[in-house]
Parts: structure tokens; sequence; C-alpha cells
């Protein structure tokens, strides 16, 4: 089966062709970091447009990459929740329109659960089931129990900073630029995880949820030094810029390892599951790399928005009776409720 998949959640406009769910033909993507650096955040109004600008030539360039004709795809699907309501609209618009020309199906996806499934995306092993899901991005940090990728249900969430958007403010604060993941993640190898002993948010002994405001605003003062206190604000030299980045890295990765450490026990999942921007930090990975059960991290190409995901896991419901109406909605929420725990 052919899949053409289409990505407009937030500020990447995505176009794919997937064979048989696992095999990417092609992923193209058409990235606005440019466009958004200057405020150091993804500007609704600013992503919207682009995306209008965008969505065609990504849809003909990954058709002509993958070497499929238009006609020959045997569904189309996209992301259509959770993101910013006007680039998803742009994506779903598009996505309607090419399933009614063709006559083929349509498949809206939740763009989380399709974070989940990256994980398979040439990749030959697929995770035992079942397994602890992490999605850790610049809008996401939630945990769930996936019994198969058909059932999955959220148990852990951030109660207000997301872990990549911990990353870009803090990088931020250190005058790095944005977006803040990247950079922070090359000087953290660079410096001393140990050098400032920043708090870990753990919560209650068996919660699940996550918090990284107090981090963040425990970075600032180190750096900035507290308000109306007599030090001023400090100069950080390089080796203390790459200090700080290592120890906030160390306290974002203490933390994660713990909640899934926790939801492995709570669960009695099989293997872990890492999806989402950070899930390529290194840091997180070298930390994983000898966890009690066996860990799956996507191909970094693969970590942050694409639509091959979105195009991988449309197979999955495609092929369990799961296709969308034609009036699918564009939907700010994830389909996945709040955790309670």
């Amino acid at each position: 089966m052919l899949i053409l998949g289409i990505e407009s959640t937030c500020d990447e406009t995505g176009a794919a062709v997937m064979e048989g769910g696992t095999r990417v033909l092609s992923n193209i993507v058409a990235s606005q970091v440019d466009l958004h650096a200057r405020y150091r955040g993804v500007v609704p109004e600013i992503a919207s447009r682009a995306h209008i600008e965008n969505i065609l030539p990504v849809v003909v360039e990954a058709l002509r990459s993958a070497g499929v004709e238009l006609g020959n795809v045997d569904a189309v699907a996209v992301a259509h929740r959770p993101g910013l309501i006007g680039s998803l609209l742009i994506g779903v618009t598009a996505a309607k329109t090419l399933a009614w020309a063709l006559a083929k199906p349509l498949v809206g996806v939740d763009h989380v659960h399709a974070h989940l499934y990256s994980v398979r995306l040439d990749m030959a092993a697929a995770p035992p089931m079942p397994a602890v899901g992490l999605v850790c991005s610049g809008g996401h940090t939630a945990l769930y129990r996936v019994r198969d990728f058909l059932d999955v249900e959220l148990i852990g969430s951030t109660l207000d900073d997301a872990v990549g958007e911990a990353y870009d403010k803090v990088a931020g604060i250190l005058g790095l630029g944005y977006p803040g993941g990247p950079v922070m993640d090359r000087l953290a190898s660079k410096g001393n995880p140990k050098a400032v002993r920043f708090p870990r948010s753990k919560m209650s002994r068996q919660s699940l949820d996550f918090s990284f405001s107090g981090l963040k605003t425990s970075v600032l003062y180190h750096v900035r030094g507290y308000q109306g206190r007599e030090h001023e604000a400090k100069k950080l030299s390089e080796a203390e810029i790459r200090d700080v980045a290592a120890s906030f890295q160390a306290a974002c990765v203490d933390v994660l390892m713990e909640k899934i450490q926790r939801a492995v026990r709570q669960t009695g999942a099989r293997s872990v599951i890492i999806g989402g921007g950070v899930s390529a930090n290194s840091g997180l990975r070298a930390a994983m790399a000898n966890f009690s059960l066996p860990v799956f991290f996507p191909k970094l190409e693969y970590c942050s928005d694409n639509a091959a995901m979105t195009a991988g896991l449309a197979d999955v419901l495609l092929s369990a009776g799961r296709a969308s109406p034609l009036d699918l909605d564009a939907i700010p929420h994830s389909q996945f409720s709040h955790a309670t725990n």
C-alpha cells in the first residue's frame, strides 16, 4: 500500500510517501526556522502563511522523489491534531482535497501518536509489546502505555513547560539563539554536568507527570542573579555556558529517566519507545543505552516533525478499517485524555 502523508501541525511543512507502513520512499520537509528565529519561537500567523506557500511544492517533491504518480497512491494521510489551528487547517484542507479528487481513502492521524510510531520507520525490528512510550518535544512531554500501535493510553504529562520548550527558553537565557535544543546538546557534550546542581522535579513518589518550569527558573537565577539581591547578573564565560548547558541537560535527562523507570514498574512494559524532537538528544540516548529493557529511538531524520510517521501510522489505521470522513476536522488538542495521576 502506498500512502501519501502530509504534516503541517506547527512550523514544518512535510510530505512523504510510505510503502507498507515502514518503508520510507520519500520524506520532504520545508523548514521555517529562519522565519521564526528572530522571535525566539513559532509565530502562528507566519507559520500558517508559510504552509500555504510550501504545501504544494513539498507534495510534488515527495511524489517525484519517491518515483510515484499521484494517481497511484492508495490513500492520503494527514496529521489533523494536535497543533496550531491555522497550520493544521492548511494540511487538512490539502489532504481532504486530494482524497476527494482522487477518490481515495482519507486517514486523519494524531501527531503525537505518530511520534510514537516513528520508531518503525525504516526499521526491521518492532518493539516488544506492551511498551512505555515517551514523546518529548517542544510542544509535548508525555508518557503512554502502548499495548500496540492501535491501543495507546496517556499515563503522564507535563504540568507546565514541555522539555523541548525548556531547552529553547534556557538557550534564550544563555543567548544561544533559536531553536535551542541542538546547540544546547552540542555545548552540553563539552561541559561538566556536575558543575551546577539544578533541581529535579519528580512530583510525588508515584507520579508520572512532569514539571520543568522550576528548572528553567533555577537556570535564570543562576545566570542573571536574584532580583532585588545585591549581586548583579553574571557574565558567563564560554566554559561556564558549557557547564550550565551540561548541568541543565543532566537534570532534564535524570527526570525523564526516572519517570520512564516508574512507568515501566507500574505497567510491566517489555520495552521503551521514545519519539519527538528531543529523542534526537545525545545525552538522552547515551543515558538510555544501558537501560534494563530494549529501548527504541527513531532514526535521527524522523525525530522532528515529518510526514513519514503520519503516513506510516495511517497504514496501520487503514488496515484496521479506521479511515476518516471527508469532513475531518482540524483539532488543536490530542485525542488522548489528560493523565490523572
